[in-house]
């Protein structure tokens, strides 16, 4: 079989080290356009974390006009969306010809709309590599934001905007909000927890440093000065969802994550798998063994990946 993966942006080598020692892929790409990498001939149907969007049925087909490029592609489906590394102009104006659909930053919270969306390349200014079945339901594999710079205590309040609008997409699970209880571990400066006091929820949050001057006098918030992962589920008491952030060894946050889920199993957690150099594929395998769990790399995420429990 053939795919294309197209990597995050300047992650690429994260990429080719997860086809590799994941899952045993040597071989080179047989085509590279900019972050699209194209494999012939695979022995495996695979889905690496770090592709943002795979293309699961490329062609190629050359065109003469910018006219023909988009009727080619209208005459497959009606959503497409580019990702592009040359001719960009070009590309451009195929897009305008094409039905619109939204490329803009999106304002949180937001819905994805679980609509197919191909995927096209322009190789130069006469081909195209396409696909219009892909494993995304975004443009490109690709989720922006518009950040609002002034209020949040740190740009980490984007990872968590991120990850709650997938685990929407990913199960259908609605967002924390007015009368659901939650807990944060590591929570300072509190990028998060203002996160989820917008959205109305309460949140105990727990670090050996306080949080944000704003966030410590809001009334939805209870700030705790402690190790959080040195507290049991039975000293923090019923909470909705889980998060944390912590920079930790993920060994530790997966034994940490077991007894959270000894202790309430149907329970909600987002947690932040952050890789100490080298990854180690067969631990990121317990974590995705647990039932119930989607293991996705967002946008916003660098080295680690995001574990939810939903």
């Amino acid at each position: 079989m053939t795919r294309a993966f197209l990597a995050f942006p300047e992650q690429k080598n994260l990429l080719l080290s997860e086809l590799e020692q994941r899952f045993g892929i040597k071989q080179k790409p047989d085509a590279q356009y900019g972050d699209l990498l194209v494999y012939e001939n695979l022995s495996q149907d695979i889905l690496p974390y770090w592709s943002r969007t795979t293309l699961l049925e490329p062609f190629i087909f050359h065109f003469d006009s910018i006219g023909e490029a988009a009727g080619k592609l209208k005459e497959i489906q009606r959503n497409w969306a580019p990702y592009q590394f040359t001719s960009f102009r070009r590309a451009q104006l195929i897009q305008e010809k094409l039905p619109y659909i939204n490329l803009k930053d999106r304002k949180f919270p937001v819905k994805i709309p679980q609509s197919p969306i191909g995927l096209y390349t322009l190789i130069d200014n006469n081909t195209i590599i396409a696909s219009a079945k892909t494993t995304s339901f975004l443009p490109a594999g690709s989720l922006h934001f518009i950040e609002d710079h002034e209020n949040p205590p740190s740009r980490a309040y984007l990872k968590i905007q991120e990850s709650l609008t997938m685990a929407n997409l990913l199960t259908g699970v609605e967002l924390p909000g007015a009368g659901q209880h939650c807990f944060e571990a590591g929570a300072c400066p509190g990028g998060w927890t203002w996160v989820l006091v917008g959205l109305g929820a309460s949140v105990h949050a727990v670090d050996r440093a306080p949080l944000a001057d704003s966030l410590m006098a809001n009334p939805l918030v209870h700030f705790q000065k402690h190790d959080a992962f040195t507290l049991t589920p039975q000293e923090i008491g019923p909470v909705d969802w889980v998060f944390s952030d912590v920079i930790c060894y993920p060994e530790r946050l997966l034994e940490w994550i077991r007894k959270w889920l000894a202790f309430k199993p149907d329970l909600k957690m987002i947690c932040t798998i952050k890789m100490q150099g080298e990854i180690d594929w067969p631990l990121i395998d317990q974590f995705a063994q647990i039932p119930d769990s989607h293991i996705v790399h967002l946008n916003y995420n660098k080295h680690e990946l995001t574990w939810m429990h939903l």
